[in-house]
């Protein structure tokens, strides 16, 4: 049974100042923390129904996990879904660190402001689907582990790292190195299908709102734009920030075949 301490706590963990205190998220239900348990990833409690644990036993011993069994009435009162579903676990948050001649040498993805919860989620699926191992955000960009954004990765949070850093620093640090491109989307672009992609290089995707921010434009050496079919008939304003960096991945990957 769960103490109300113990349901205050969880709960508070919903809000950024609080896994910021106490740097632990948590992921839930069954999707989400089956990959969990196939991460490298401290797991520091699980709460989940007996049927659930009776079904992971062996994986939760061989981990060392502890684990508390609970109704579904009390998944209910520390869940962040209107469907709970049979588990949540409590994580510690990864302390990341990159490394630049490893990041030089691959495509990753940047970034800037994006604020809908759902979009990053997603963009960490299609990364993880890609095979682009890390992503960096501005520090204004929605919190990575808002239970929103853990939820819609359907654990590519996993594999996937997402880095919050001074986009300033990153640009000028990677600006110089020769046969590394630094890429951004526009309306204004050249057409993707057209251009010459690299292997390795930054793809810089702005916000929903206000694309990307006039300051980055310097440091962009390629711009590029996803065409309207046909190309005489534009039936939308824009394309859904996910939607468009599944698109550049794709046409990027594709060139390695």
């Amino acid at each position: 049974m769960l103490s109300k301490n113990k349901i205050k706590f969880i709960n508070s963990i919903k809000k950024k100042k609080y896994r910021d205190a106490h740097q632990v998220f948590f992921a839930e239900g069954e999707k989400l923390v089956d990959e969990l348990l196939k991460a490298d990833a401290k797991v520091l409690s699980i709460f989940a129904t007996n049927e659930w644990i009776e079904k992971h036993q062996k994986k939760i011993d061989e981990k060392l996990i502890h684990y508390d069994i609970i109704t579904n009435e009390e998944l209910k009162k520390i869940s962040a879904l209107s469907n709970p579903n049979k588990v949540l676990a409590m994580v510690e948050i990864p302390q990341l660190k990159f490394n630049k001649k490893e990041i030089a040498q691959q495509l990753s993805i940047l970034l800037d402001n994006v604020s809908d919860p759902g979009n990053l989620g997603t963009i960490i699926r299609i990364a993880d689907w890609f095979g682009i191992k890390n992503i960096f955000c501005t520090k204004e960009s929605v919190d990575l582990y808002n239970p929103k954004v853990v939820q819609a990765t359907m654990g590519a949070i996993f594999r996937v790292n997402v880095h919050y850093i001074d986009f300033e620093k990153l640009l000028q640090e990677f600006s110089d190195i020769k046969g590394f491109t630094t890429y951004g989307t526009f309306l204004e672009g050249n057409n993707i299908y057209h251009e010459p992609l690299n292997r390795n290089g930054f793809i810089l995707m702005g916000s929903e709102s206000h694309g990307i921010s006039k300051k980055w434009f310097p440091f962009i050496q390629q711009k590029l734009f996803i065409p309207y079919f046909p190309e005489t008939n534009k039936s939308s304003e824009s394309l859904n920030l996910s939607t468009a960096t599944a698109i550049v991945c794709s046409e990027f990957r594709r060139r390695l075949f």
